[in-house]
């Protein structure tokens, strides 16, 4: 006897296979690189992770960005996460889809970590690749994953570093995954951590001492990461917080007078004022008598610093300087860069206190 299956029942698989046809994404769909080099790198992190196996107390998935803690972030990495045999997970260029494919191939193999720091995204964000919408399915679809294969592993969720030098499409496009994502938090096995505002000027600009191309992070960068989830990471894992790579001591407020060598004159010299909080600082240069430069951008880390200060020419173009320095025996010594006509000058200069 055969069975007849009605017009209706097929118009209504068709439906569904459209549906989910529809729904699925490159950004969901787990999938390897065939790039030799990407291939070396997950064979190793494969095996970093049977090395630690359970003696890894937090690990890091993610893309370049993560993958830069080898870099630019080793000497931080070391501070904060060599003692806790952390285990680095991230992959240049990588997005949704091929993290959670080696989350199923080898990545997690042996692991029981008490912390996994999650961020990722950024390179699905390129152009047309995917929407906000499944830009955050693929970061949701890691967190299951994780949750699945990690049952006991609380996860740290980072909001997508910002990118570019100015406001971009782009940057918005992160923003709408971001507050997707901001939902999957529940406070128990899955935290938010947003510190992407860390990275910006006040005039939300990114400055290059923290992303030298807009994307990848300096030293200084990943100090401000570490700092950012140290207090919640150190929560979870259930040991003592590290203190702050850049924590200062250094307190530059005050009155100054700095001095600035010329080719075939005495130095210039002339008042400074400063002020500095924290990894802030604050300030303004005398140009002459009722005429003041304003300090930008100013930023401590340990007894280095750095801001900008733009100043007016006689032809009315604006020059920026980036001065740079350090306190040593109560005694500021820098270097101002400026580019001029196309010509990058450089100059040391002083300061001591009034």
């Amino acid at each position: 006897m055969k069975t007849l299956v009605s017009p209706f029942v097929c118009s209504l698989a068709f439906t569904i296979v459209a549906i989910l046809s529809a729904s699925a994404h490159s950004a969901i769909e787990p999938a390897p690189r065939n790039e030799p080099g990407w291939q070396n790198r997950q064979k190793l992190l494969n095996q970093r992770a049977i090395e630690a196996g359970e003696k890894a107390q937090v690990i890091f998935i993610g893309d370049s960005i993560t993958q830069g803690w080898e870099g630019e972030g080793k000497e931080v990495w070391a501070q904060y996460y060599a003692h806790r045999s952390a285990v680095n997970l991230g992959i240049g260029g990588d997005r949704t889809q091929h993290v959670l494919w080696r989350l199923e191939n080898g990545n997690l193999n042996g692991l029981k970590p008490k912390a996994a720091v999650v961020m990722i995204g950024t390179n699905n964000s390129n152009g047309e690749d995917n929407t906000p919408g499944q830009i955050a399915e693929g970061v949701t679809a890691i967190v299951r994953k994780l949750r699945e294969k990690l049952p006991e592993t609380r996860i740290l969720l980072l909001a997508i570093f910002p990118r570019s030098e100015n406001f971009s499409a782009q940057r918005g496009k992160i923003l709408q995954v971001n507050q997707v994502l901001h939902k999957l938090a529940d406070g128990k096995s899955i935290f938010w951590l947003d510190f992407g505002h860390r990275f910006l000027n006040d005039d939300g600009t990114i400055p290059r001492d923290l992303m030298p191309d807009y994307l990848h992070l300096s030293r200084k960068g990943y100090e401000i990461w570490a700092e950012a989830i140290e207090q919640r990471l150190s929560q979870v894992i259930g040991d003592q917080r590290v203190k702050s790579a850049g924590a200062s001591n250094v307190d530059l407020t005050g009155e100054w007078v700095w001095s600035m060598p010329r080719p075939d004159a005495e130095p210039v010299q002339a008042p400074l004022i400063l002020k500095s909080q924290g990894d802030k600082v604050a300030g303004r240069f005398a140009r002459d008598e009722t005429r003041w430069l304003e300090i930008q951008e100013g930023r401590m880390t340990g007894n280095e610093f750095s801001w900008t200060v733009k100043r007016d020419r006689a032809d009315g173009s604006m020059v920026t300087y980036r001065m740079s320095g350090k306190l040593a025996d109560g005694k500021i010594v820098g270097v101002a860069k400026a580019t001029i006509e196309g010509q990058e000058i450089t100059s040391e200069w002083s300061a001591r206190r009034k």
